[in-house]
């Protein structure tokens, strides 16, 4: 598998560091030369206010203190990767914008073939490359723009190395990163399809190419999309009672809990269903790894409603029913006119959706369901941030994401509504731990479990009717039990709720396709150490998962008006 190093704009899509730029990421990272940030002025010398922070994902630009996500990905070598080859396009402003890795290996192996020309419809896009003119063309206005094949150091071959200094990091949370997950604080929503089957509608039928830098336009580039889980805190779909006992060291522990032997850290387990003698065996290993001792105990069944773990329950949390559940589900158009008026006076700039001046009509037809209040020419603004867009376009954006009643602007990132995710079925379970985090002395640790089980990917996935597989289930996360961690804890709950916490992509690392991985919100997966990136100390951690939770439109205002509701998980699984 070929490494690309990939950073990502504005408008959540990722662009390609060269092959010599993502060569020299991996040669410091054999080298460990990670802990302090990676500078690519060695790399590139026009890159040279760049440093990339390792542990967080994040390049950072030194002269502006501007931070944006990076990823890692894994991609079949090819001859494109392999030679290094990238193809760029002309943009409006004289500069080039590489295409996509995907689309990238398209073309060259076009080229390679002796074709003319190459089709882009199978990635989503309304052009045809002209492989001997080196010209893109819009199939629907003959629109002409300048390509070019440009060559580079061949992209590096996967080698095992690793995302953080000292030993390998082995968190679910880097070894199950997706391709499309990393701390995307500023990712739309609205440039993912709802299924790899059915290729996304949101293209111009005329019109110029949408550039895709960072200053200048929205792209709506086709991605995998986010996975969509019916997803409860428990009840129809709690995780299977076949999940086996852990052997070894968990038979172990249980034999402590039996009486003959008692260490020093009491965890408090309800009931004794299959799954819960299960984590608590995988909680044993990660308390005894620590070195700490574990005692578990049976707690009784309570009816108790409140929101703090306490020190003889755990907490699953089952999703309230809210009114959206039954109320019938609102029509895109409807949506639309929710969220933005009309404009009487049209402004002169571009609609940064379909790249047309607004007093020009909209790149996009209108829909046969939708009425004749939307017409090509309709320009509307969003009623909080007031940017302004073709009302026919933001229609296109919303039919290409999850249809949720939700909004979210493509130039300001505000959401509008309630944001969903699309994370598989599963639990959450809350138990508190009265050992102290470090960095933390004056309080005990709240320990998150999270488990999804393996399933079938409904019509909203990437792979519709195929299985997802669910690697290191169940999973551990640590938060310290202050005021802080518990406000985090009860807006990671909403979260949950909102599907917004896992979803199913291509791990990076292993380069599986279709399997659970984290989603844009860090959890802390090491309760004494920091080794990975992922434990404690980290002072700035709380605020942190605070502003992500923040970029997901869950904030302290979710909490007044979407507690869920919480009851203590017994018998019923």
């Amino acid at each position: 598998m070929a490494v690309v190093w990939e950073w990502q704009d504005d408008l959540g899509f990722w662009r390609p560091y060269t092959g010599q730029v993502s060569s020299y990421i991996e040669q410091s990272l054999q080298r460990g030369a990670n802990s302090s940030g990676i500078s690519l002025a060695q790399a590139d010398p026009s890159l040279s206010a760049y440093i990339i922070d390792i542990p967080n994902l994040k390049q950072f630009r030194q002269d502006t203190g501007k931070m944006r996500a990076v990823r890692r990905s894994l991609f079949p070598q090819s001859s494109a990767l392999g030679s290094g080859v990238l193809w760029e396009w002309a943009s409006d402003e004289g500069g080039w914008t590489a295409y996509e890795i995907r689309t990238s290996i398209l073309l060259e192996h076009s080229y390679q073939a002796g074709q003319a020309t190459a089709d882009l419809s199978s990635h989503g896009y309304n052009y045809i490359v002209d492989l001997t003119a080196l010209e893109q063309v819009n199939k629907s206005t003959s629109f002409r723009r300048r390509v070019r094949r440009q060559g580079s150091v061949p992209y590096p071959l996967a080698s095992g190395s690793v995302i953080h200094s000292g030993p390998a990091c082995t968190c679910h949370q880097c070894m199950s990163n997706s391709s499309a997950a990393g701390p995307m604080l500023s990712r739309s929503r609205h440039s993912f399809t709802a299924g790899q089957a059915s290729r996304p509608s949101l293209q111009p039928q005329h019109g110029r190419l949408p550039a895709t830098s960072s200053s200048s336009a929205y792209s709506p580039y086709p991605r995998r999309p986010l996975s969509m889980g019916n997803l409860l805190w428990n009840g129809p779909w709690s995780t299977p009672t076949s999940v086996a006992h852990p052997s070894g060291p968990p038979q172990a522990f249980g034999h402590h809990a039996n009486g003959l032997s008692i260490p020093t850290i009491p965890l408090h387990m309800n009931g004794s269903s299959n799954v819960n003698s299960a984590l608590a065996g995988m909680a044993s290993i990660l308390m005894s790894a620590a070195g700490l001792g574990v005692r578990f105990l049976t707690a009784p069944f309570s009816q108790s409603g409140s929101s703090r773990p306490t020190k003889s329950q755990p907490n699953s949390v089952k999703r309230a029913k809210r009114q959206s559940r039954t109320a019938p589900a609102q029509k895109p158009e409807e949506v639309i006119k929710k969220y933005m008026e009309e404009v009487p006076v049209v402004p002169d700039e571009d609609c940064i959706i379909c790249m047309e001046r607004l007093s020009c009509p909209s790149g996009y037809e209108v829909p046969a369901e939708c009425s004749q209040s939307l017409q090509p020419n309709t320009v509307g603004k969003l009623t909080k941030c007031a940017h302004t867009f073709h009302m026919l376009c933001m229609l296109a954006m919303y039919n290409n994401g999850t249809k949720d009643g939700s909004l979210q602007c493509p130039s300001c990132k505000l959401i509008y509504g309630e944001k969903t995710g699309t994370q598989p079925k599963g639990k959450m379970e809350i138990y508190s731990i009265p050992q102290s985090l470090p960095g933390h002395p004056d309080c005990g640790t709240i320990q998150i479990i999270y488990n999804i089980p393996p399933g079938i990917q409904g019509p909203e996935h990437p792979n519709p009717g195929q299985p997802y597989t669910c690697r290191g289930f169940p999973r551990f996360c640590f938060l310290p039990d202050n005021d802080k961690g518990r406000k985090v804890l009860e807006l990671l709950k909403v979260a949950w709720t909102r599907r917004l916490i896992f979803t199913v992509g291509t791990s990076s690392t292993t380069g599986e396709p279709d399997t659970v991985i984290w989603n844009e919100i860090h959890h802390k997966t090491e309760m004494m150490s920091n080794v990975s990136g992922h434990g404690y100390p980290d002072p700035n951690y709380l605020d942190n998962v605070l502003s992500e939770l923040a970029s997901q439109g869950v904030t302290e205002d979710c909490l007044k008006r979407d507690t869920p509701s919480q009851e203590a998980q017994g018998s019923a699984m």
